[in-house]
């Protein structure tokens, strides 16, 4: 009778119902998800809708978190923020994982000169703090969602870089990469059907993370007036907003400050779940 053999997503899948805390942040980050999509349906009001009559007003039944300096409904913009923010964290991991990944993997499997090459230019990129390296980029090419995306995205992307890399120098002298390089397989076939595939588990966790401190990225730099330009609300811009009126209308800076704040630990808290599932140290 033949034995089944296990499903390594079933089984990861399994691992991760077993953590209370990552089930709560993967609900979060579902919720945030739907939210996100069904933006034109949950919000009650236009995100940029001007009302002067209603400025500065605090939660009521008309309006939950109360509206902000110009009467615009803060929960409408927190809701329709939460689309850019997922944008931007999803590309920007995007950016930093396909080309750090990449790049990680042919340094790692070639070495020698081309490894010394790649390893100083992300050696580079890590000497520079990297909300400091952020800021640069987005001063360079000007403030905009896409170039705040390419910004974090490149600020981020030695770390998937150096990841990876360590990877692929223990896995280029395994038997199955000697097997495949053997039967005449190419260097970019194995390193994209052998190598990079080997290297998910780490990458996803990494990944994982990797969006929750882009989002904070993100909304660090609207703080300082180099993300996205008004009106466009987005959590960031909103807390720099809401500054100086946090002795009057405190709810201009709290609402976009606990949304930020449960996001990202969410995100967090899933990415400590996947580690654990993922890691084979772990099972039985």
């Amino acid at each position: 009778m033949p034995v089944e053999k296990p499903n390594p997503l079933r089984e990861t899948w399994r691992r991760l119902k077993m953590n209370r805390a990552a089930v709560c942040g993967l609900a979060v980050i579902a919720v945030l998800v739907v939210s996100a999509v069904a933006a034109p349906w949950i919000a009650p009001y236009d995100p940029a809708a001007i009302d002067v009559r209603a400025r500065l007003q605090g939660p009521s039944f008309t309006h939950v978190l109360g509206t902000d300096n110009f009467g615009r409904d803060i929960f409408s913009r927190i809701v329709y923020a939460g689309r850019i923010s997922l944008v931007i964290g999803f590309v920007a991991v995007g950016i930093g994982a396909v080309f750090g990944g990449m790049a990680g993997a042919v340094s790692g499997y070639y070495g020698r000169g081309l490894d010394s090459l790649v390893m100083r230019t992300m050696d580079v990129l890590l000497s520079v703090p990297q909300l400091i390296l952020a800021i640069a980029i987005v001063g360079a090419l000007g403030a905009s969602l896409l170039n705040l995306m390419i910004a974090v995205g490149i600020s981020v992307l030695p770390r998937y870089a150096r990841l990876v890399r360590a990877s692929a120098m223990s896995l280029r002298e395994l038997e199955f990469v000697e097997a495949a390089r053997a039967a005449g397989a190419s260097d970019l076939r194995i390193i994209v059907q052998n190598i990079i595939p080997n290297c998910m588990a780490p990458l996803i966790v990494l990944s994982t993370l990797g969006v929750a401190q882009a989002i904070l990225s993100a909304a660090t730099l609207s703080f300082l007036g180099l993300g996205i330009q008004p009106p466009t609300p987005e959590w960031g811009s909103m807390l720099s907003d809401g500054r100086q009126f946090m002795r009057n209308a405190p709810h201009l800076t709290i609402f976009p400050g606990l949304a930020i704040m449960v996001v990202v630990m969410a995100l967090n808290l899933l990415g400590d779940g996947l580690r654990d599932a993922l890691d084979p140290k772990l099972r039985r």
